[in-house]
């Protein structure tokens, strides 16, 4: 099965093309072709991502970065004629009316190129930024449309999951099959949940934060710090230079709700105790900000494990995986990769390679393949709403 994959949910515009072949007990995955721009350096004067510059960049990218994979996958053929049905353009232009320029630059495409043989082009409908969401899947209903290929709706969320499950071998990947039930810890800038996954395409949320995901805490906090957006790449490098000096933090910070009955999560008092304890410091000093840093990860990482720890406990969960952003860190990984070694040996754990942990098209694709596979077994062609708030 090929399968094209559009992700516009927050900062990154990403497209990607993969070949997905059944076996016994997994799925062999090859990447045909694969293209992200990532947004960071145009949101940073802002401190965060700015929706309607989200939006903007996405309509003014996504074409040329379709071209650009279709050719990597070697999908790229010109037509002899340049042309397209006028009834066609004309559904084209409807769809893609409120993104300024699209559907010029998408109509030059379809007429120059022959129709790519694909099974399915899977694209993210929520949850994320909704000006953002729009392109993406207005975009991909245009493409559907014009190349009559079904169109499956994919949440982010799962596509993270499904990301942690796919590993390396040789040139290719290996989508396993893992031994239900599952328990996911998505960790990222805008979630923070304990999912329950007892089989393909069935979930629930049995932990979730309170008010700030662990991502978004990371970033106010190194504002309050004065270190760059985004954040926490920055606050790890720091705890992770303190931890190689053997400093111990002159400062203490709470570990909200490390002791609570339930498995949710506040991370909101620990970034208020930051900034409390910040007043009192006349001079910020770099030494300052190492020991703020490793505070604040010891934190967080404590928390995570206690709640991971009893989540396990009471799910009797046969596989552990992280996912998102912000399970790349390298301190939240070896505290949980030593608590399941300690007190789970039994339960297996997969945590995605580094350039899969943030956005990206390859865990759509992942999720469009196993919604057609294991879950829905057909694509749809109903109409796709972005829904920024969609829940797993």
């Amino acid at each position: 099965m090929r399968i094209l994959a559009i992700e516009t949910s927050c900062d990154e515009t990403a497209i990607a093309i993969l070949e997905i072949a059944k076996e016994d007990n997994f799925s062999k995955v090859t990447v045909l072709g694969n293209a992200l721009l990532s947004q960071i350096d145009l949101h940073k004067e802002y401190g965060g991502v700015f929706p309607m510059l989200a939006k903007r960049e996405h309509t003014r990218t996504i074409t040329p970065l379709l071209e650009k994979v279709l050719e990597e996958a070697g999908l790229w053929q010109e037509k002899e004629i340049k042309s397209i049905a006028p009834e066609i353009a004309q559904e084209v232009e409807n769809l893609l009316t409120k993104e300024e320029g699209l559907s010029a630059s998408l109509l030059t495409l379809l007429s120059t190129i022959k129709t790519p043989a694909l099974d399915a082009i899977a694209v993210t409908h929520g949850p994320g930024l909704e000006p953002a969401l729009w392109v993406g899947v207005n975009f991909a209903t245009a493409l559907s449309v014009a190349w009559e290929v079904p169109l499956i709706p994919i949440n982010h969320m799962e596509g993270h999951i499904l990301s942690s499950l796919l590993l390396k071998e040789d040139t290719a990947y290996m989508l396993k099959t893992p031994h239900f039930p599952l328990l996911a810890l998505l960790i990222s800038g805008g979630h923070t949940e304990l999912v329950l996954m007892e089989g393909w395409g069935t979930y629930k949320v049995i932990g979730g934060t309170k008010d700030d995901a662990v991502g978004e805490a990371y970033d106010k906090v190194a504002r309050m710090l004065g270190l760059p957006y985004p954040g926490g790449p920055e606050i790890s490098k720091l705890a992770e230079e303190a931890r190689a000096h053997h400093m111990q933090s002159e400062f203490s910070l709470p570990r909200p709700m490390l002791h609570s009955d339930d498995l949710n999560f506040s991370f909101a008092g620990l970034k208020t105790a930051v900034l409390y304890a910040l007043k009192k410091i006349p001079t910020i000093t770099t030494s300052t900000k190492e020991a703020f840093s490793l505070e604040f990860e010891n934190a967080v990482g404590e928390v995570f494990t206690k709640k991971v720890e009893k989540a396990l406990e009471e799910t009797g969960a046969h596989t552990f995986i992280v996912g998102g952003g912000v399970s790349a860190n390298t301190h939240i990984k070896r505290m949980l990769t030593h608590m399941i070694e300690k007190k789970f040996p039994n339960i297996t754990l997969f945590i995605p390679e580094t350039k899969l942990t943030t956005d990206n098209a390859i865990m759509i694709a992942l999720a469009g393949y196993t919604r057609i596979h294991t879950i829905e077994k057909n694509a749809t062609h109903t109409p796709i709403k972005a829904i920024g708030n969609l829940k797993l």
